[in-house]
């Protein structure tokens, strides 16, 4: 079954931006999700009350998430479902940390705490089923970027075992790709013992991808740092970096990562 995911990394509401603050860009985020018609959306930096006011704006979409300090405290990584296609079969949270079940626990000098939330989707038409994972990881410590995705790819090993689901990660890196967090979920050097066996659909890119975080200056000159990693069972059809503006504005300071993919 074909289908479009997509992860954006929203640009958290800081009245600093003028201009290219939350409010000013609710309604471009809402055209450029519509426009590539996900049926899942990975979000980044959105806090509750900026996600508060996006759903409305995405009548067909519900959503999970928990924030970073716990309950709808600060940033969560969101999944954002067609809820009228796909029924939510089970879902959680982990931190990004030594101990990834304490909410809001942080390891590693990393700057804040750092999530991922994951989710069990069934299509209702069909009964296929497939795990997606979202993530950030963090701006500040490589060794919190490194070993927080050790905790990521122990989550998916200990899912996969378990469920046998075809794989969806994605997110904000902060990563190049010759970073060691990409180069181990490409499966290109190993973390600790861990081997990756994930797959990045830029692969199906033939150009150099560009950057993807241009802090409302557009261009593409650079380096990604948003992905999507699939399983060895999903085929990756297309990738694309949208740098498009929408109603005279970027609708964030990164640009979204659409691929389209058959399970």
């Amino acid at each position: 079954m074909e289908c479009t995911v997509m992860t954006f990394n929203l640009r958290y509401n800081n009245p600093g931006d003028g201009l290219n603050a939350w409010p000013h860009r609710i309604d471009r985020v809402a055209q450029m999700i519509l426009a590539h018609d996900p049926i899942v959306v990975g979000t980044q930096e959105g806090y509750f009350d900026m996600l508060h006011d996006l759903h409305p704006r995405l009548a067909e979409y519900a959503w999970i998430g928990e924030g970073r300090f716990g309950a709808h405290e600060n940033e969560h990584c969101a999944i954002f479902y067609k809820k009228k296609e796909l029924e939510l079969q089970q879902h959680g949270q982990f931190w990004l940390s030594e101990t990834p079940e304490v909410t809001a626990s942080i390891s590693w000098n990393s700057g804040f705490p750092r999530v991922c939330t994951w989710a069990v989707f069934e299509y209702k038409e069909t009964g296929e089923r497939f795990i997606v994972y979202n993530t950030h990881l963090d701006h500040q410590s490589q060794e919190a970027r490194d070993l927080g995705t050790k905790v990521i790819w122990e989550y998916i090993s200990a899912h996969h075992k378990e469920y046998s689901l075809p794989v969806i990660l994605m997110g904000d890196f902060n990563s190049h790709p010759n970073d060691l967090p990409i180069r181990f979920l490409r499966g290109e050097l190993d973390l600790q013992g861990h081997e990756s066996w994930l797959k990045d659909v830029y692969n199906v890119v033939p150009a150099p991808i560009g950057w993807t975080a241009h802090d409302f200056q557009g261009g593409e000159a650079g380096e990604p740092i948003d992905y999507i990693f699939v399983s060895p069972d999903v085929e990756a059809l297309e990738a694309v970096v949208d740098r498009r503006q929408m109603g005279g504005g970027y609708p964030s300071d990164h640009y979204p990562v659409i691929a389209k993919i058959n399970l």
